[in-house]
C-alpha cells in the first residue's frame, strides 16, 4: 500500500476545503439554524413529541443525516471529477498508483468533510434542545459509516458526470428528496399504511433510522436491519468502483 501517495491526494483534496473552511462552517451553522426556526418552532409548536422525543431533539439527526449525505456525495463527485475535467487524472493513472489508493485518498477526504459538517451540525443543534445520546459509539459508527458509503457513491458520479450540470444531478433530484421522505423530519409510524410500507422501499430510511436509535433509542425499522442496510449499500459502492476501474469506463474514454 503506498500510503505516501495516499497521503498526498489526501491532502491536497484537504487543502482546498480549508481554504474555504469559513464558508464550510457557517453554511450549515446557518443552515440549521434556519431549519430550527422553520421546523423546530413553527411545526414543534403544533407537534410536541414524536415516539416520546421532543419533536425539537428528533429532527436533528435528520438534519445531520441530510447534510451528511448530501456534502459527502457533492464533495466526492467534485473532487474525481476536477482532475477528469482538466486533465490531470491521466497523470494519476499513469502513476504507481493503484486504483484502492486513488479511491482510499479521495473518498477519505471526501468523508472527513461531510464528518466535520456533522460535527458542526450537532454542536449547532445542541445551542438550541437538549440532547441526549443514548449510544455515543453507534452514533459515531453510523456517522462515519454513512460519511464513507455516500463518499463512494460521489466518487462513482464523479466519473459518470460529463459535465458540471450532471455532477449535481444526483445529490439535488435523488439524494436529498429521498432525506426528506425517509422520515427524516418525522417518524414513518406516523403515515397511514399503504405509505409506510412504500415508504420501506426508501434505503435512507434505514440509515436515519439507525442513526436516530443511537440518540433517543426509538427506530422505525431494527437496528440490525440498519446496518446491514448500509454494509450492503458500502459493498455495492465498492464493487461499481472496481468495476469502474477495472474497465476504464468513463475514465480513459
Amino acid at each position: 500500500m503506498n500510503w505516501q501517495a495516499i497521503w498526498a491526494i489526501y491532502a491536497s483534496e484537504m487543502a482546498r476545503f480549508f481554504r474555504t473552511l469559513m464558508q464550510s462552517f457557517l453554511s450549515p451553522v446557518l443552515s440549521t439554524s434556519l431549519y430550527f426556526v422553520v421546523f423546530g418552532a413553527a411545526i414543534g409548536s403544533r407537534i410536541q413529541e414524536v415516539e416520546g422525543v421532543s419533536y425539537g431533539a428528533f429532527i436533528v439527526p435528520g438534519l445531520i443525516m441530510l447534510s451528511v449525505m448530501t456534502q459527502a456525495t457533492s464533495n466526492a463527485a467534485f473532487g474525481i471529477y476536477f482532475p477528469k475535467f482538466i486533465g490531470t487524472i491521466y497523470e494519476l493513472l499513469s502513476a504507481p498508483v493503484n486504483f484502492l489508493e486513488i479511491v482510499i485518498g479521495y473518498v477519505g477526504a471526501a468523508a472527513t468533510k461531510a464528518l466535520f459538517i456533522g460535527v458542526v451540525i450537532l454542536a449547532t443543534a445542541a445551542l438550541f434542545v437538549d440532547l441526549t445520546i443514548q449510544s455515543p459509539m453507534a452514533m459515531l459508527a453510523f456517522l462515519v459509516l454513512t460519511c464513507l458509503s455516500f463518499s463512494l457513491l460521489g466518487f462513482i458520479i464523479g466519473i459518470w458526470a460529463g459535465n458540471f450540470e450532471q455532477l449535481q444531478l444526483v445529490p439535488l433530484l435523488i439524494v436529498t428528496p429521498l432525506v426528506f421522505l425517509g422520515g427524516s423530519f418525522y417518524s414513518i409510524s406516523m403515515l397511514p399504511p399503504v405509505w409506510q410500507t412504500i415508504t420501506l422501499f426508501n434505503p435512507v430510511v434505514y440509515l436515519i433510522s439507525g442513526f436516530r436509535w443511537a440518540f433517543f433509542g426509538v427506530a422505525d425499522v431494527p437496528v440490525l436491519t440498519s446496518l446491514v442496510a448500509i454494509a450492503g449499500f458500502t459493498l455495492l459502492c465498492l464493487g461499481a468502483i472496481w468495476w469502474i476501474f477495472k474497465t476504464g469506463w468513463r475514465i480513459r474514454q
